[in-house]
């Protein structure tokens, strides 16, 4: 590869990493908003921390991190002539995690929102449970693009 591969690799990390910072921290904050009566100086301040949170980290560090990585599948798969490696088992894997962490990112929009106006759509032990979500999947990600098994 070159090195614009690896810088863009070491961008696309970075952004992945942010973008897991929000993934795990968003429901932490969840579980302790559960507690926090509707309309409470604590309820607004978690409304505060949490909107700041998708909006100023998560949502670009997702959009950072889609980028990259597109970018990065363009570069290996030699400007788009060879999509091969999109069969590849790892790369399967780790897109499959893209989705899943994509869709997890906007069920926490979501709920973000409905919490945001004073319901509680689930319980701080869901919350608490939920934050794991999140890293075991990026642990088989990783796992598969490091070690790129099955070729």
């Amino acid at each position: 590869m070159t090195a614009s591969y690896d810088l863009v690799r070491g961008l696309h990390i970075l952004a992945v990493i942010a973008w897991m910072a929000g993934l795990l921290y968003l429901p932490r904050l969840f579980a302790y908003h559960a507690r926090a009566t509707p309309g409470s100086e604590m309820d607004e301040t978690f409304k505060t921390m949490e909107l700041k949170l998708q909006k100023i980290i998560m949502t670009p560090a997702m959009l950072a991190a889609w980028a990259f990585g597109l970018t990065l599948l363009y570069i290996r798969s030699d400007g788009g002539h060879d999509l091969g490696v999109l069969l590849k088992p790892w790369m399967i894997t780790k897109l499959s995690g893209v989705v899943f962490q994509t869709g997890w990112h906007h069920f926490l929009v979501k709920n973000r929102k409905v919490i945001a106006h004073g319901k509680r759509p689930h319980t701080e032990r869901f919350w608490r449970m939920a934050n794991e979500l999140p890293f075991l999947v990026a642990i088989v990600m990783v796992l598969a693009a490091t070690t790129e098994f099955g070729g």
